[in-house]
């Protein structure tokens, strides 16, 4: 009895650190850009613009800043906040899931890796979406629809400029109150 017990337990262990372990890969994503870190990120701004149902670019921020102002060396980070009021509003009217509002603006991370090449990073709205029961779930997975449509790299249109939102500014000077949702 003692044998299956410990098998059992063992068992269960593993599986437990097996999805420890992939947790990360499933709530976030990251994908290669063919493009430097500012002309993603831009082309991302642009492709939020476009996007109709609400969006808008609440901030842009540069985390890397602080560190290289204290006089260290990080490769380019940017970090994009985008927000649509027609998907926020309904989680943040609803005293169940406000709590939600950790995840509010959306954020898409552009960066360079030691490979030299640029990446972006995202959350998978989805996934994380369908934890939370219906409600979000279905406002998430209209997330997911619009944040596939930011992270398209048209190579036939022009490089756009990039976009430093006047709440935002690359240092992060927004307040929670002056960035939107």
């Amino acid at each position: 009895m003692l044998k299956i017990s410990g098998g059992f337990l063992l068992g269960v262990m593993a599986a437990l650190l097996l999805v420890w372990s992939s947790i990360g890969g499933l709530m976030f994503s990251e994908r290669l850009s063919p493009y430097t870190v500012e002309e993603t990120t831009a082309r991302i701004q642009q492709n939020i613009q476009a996007a109709g149902n609400g969006w808008s670019i609440s901030g842009l921020r540069n985390p890397a800043k602080p560190i290289e102002a204290e006089g260290g060396n990080v490769l380019p980070v940017l970090l994009i906040e985008a927000c649509s009021a027609q998907y926020s509003g309904p989680i943040l009217k609803d005293d169940g899931v406000r709590f939600l509002s950790l995840l509010m603006p959306c954020k898409i991370s552009v960066y360079k890796k030691s490979d030299g090449k640029v990446y972006i990073g995202y959350l998978n709205a989805g996934m994380i979406g369908s934890l939370f029961g219906p409600l979000v779930g279905d406002i998430m997975a209209k997330v997911v629809v619009d944040q596939q449509g930011f992270l398209v790299m048209d190579p036939s249109k022009p490089a756009p400029a990039l976009i430093i939102p006047k709440t935002g500014g690359e240092s992060g000077g927004a307040s929670g109150a002056e960035a939107g949702c």
